[in-house]
């Protein structure tokens, strides 16, 4: 209830990973969104002060649960958490970062070289509902070994022949000499909703534009502002290279037969698409990023 005995507006509950690989871009993230709040390091619990949201800071192996459960309406997670639960919630967006593998890896020396030569075998791992459906899906009977430590000491030590692990970079596998056997997921951060949090209808609307933040925020990154200058006769040629989201800005100069164009390249083109404005007799090219960008 509010101070004039009014009914206070709802707000939404969001579980983000108390410390982990996630939790400083997950944080980076809503703040750039324009989202404020406080973070120590021992705070379970913040709520937003400019926007209907309270925050949760939790295990990464918890959220999954508290989003299913109806606990958090929101969550940001690895996909691979979703998956290794069966948690049934609502994927909303791919966030773009936390992006990693769960890797099957034997030892470099003496390891097995096929899938099969695991039958029978010892196989630690975080994920036993995954992998274990992933070795069904082969045919592979093999003992697994839940382990909630360093899977990579398991072989070194004996207790297994190989792992089921997470690899982000593959540098913790070669530094204690493994090889990645199979690659089972791919996986990144996402954000999840619990089903019935999308369809309230006071919910449901922040959610959407929570959404609408992020999705121009997440967009801005892929794209760099160009502006550049160029003779009037290669603007044709210019506006087939970067067409824009609809197409370039053009912009007299004063000096006559000459324009400015602006225009949003691609970032992961960015530098094939220099070389060809360069080519096509664009000069004087000026990138920066974008903050935020609504499409």
């Amino acid at each position: 209830m509010t101070r004039d005995g009014g009914e206070s507006a709802p707000r939404l509950r969001m579980a983000i990973q108390k410390d982990g690989r996630l939790t400083e871009q997950t944080v980076a993230l809503l703040r750039g969104i324009g989202l404020d709040f406080d973070v120590y390091e021992q705070r379970l619990y913040s709520a937003v002060r400019n926007f209907g949201l309270d925050l949760l800071f939790t295990r990464d192996d918890d959220i999954p649960r508290y989003v299913a459960s109806g606990t958090a309406d929101l969550g940001v997670v690895g996909r691979n958490l979703i998956d290794e639960e069966g948690a049934e919630v609502t994927e909303l967006l791919p966030l773009g970062f936390g992006h990693c593998a769960l890797v099957l890896a034997v030892p470099k020396e003496g390891g097995a070289s096929r899938l099969e030569d695991l039958a029978g075998r010892r196989i630690a791992t975080k994920y036993p509902r995954t992998a274990g459906r992933f070795l069904a899906t082969r045919g592979i009977e093999a003992e697994l070994i839940v382990l909630s430590g360093a899977l990579e000491l398991a072989p070194v030590l004996n207790l297994a022949s190989a792992i089921i692990d997470i690899s982000a970079s593959g540098s913790s596998l070669v530094a204690h000499d493994l090889v990645p056997l199979h690659e089972i997921s791919r996986s990144e951060a996402v954000l999840v909703a619990h089903p019935a949090a999308t369809t309230h209808e006071a919910k449901g609307t922040l959610i959407q534009r929570l959404l609408v933040r992020l999705r121009a925020s997440l967009a801005a990154r892929q794209y760099k502002y160009v502006v550049m200058n160029a003779p009037e006769s290669a603007v044709q040629a210019i506006a087939r290279i970067v067409p824009g989201l609809r197409s370039p800005t053009v912009v007299p100069l004063v000096e006559p037969g000459w324009v400015a164009l602006h225009t949003v390249v691609r970032e992961d083109t960015f530098w094939e698409v220099m070389e060809q404005l360069k080519e096509a007799g664009a000069g004087g090219i000026l990138v920066a990023p974008i903050e935020k960008m609504l499409l």
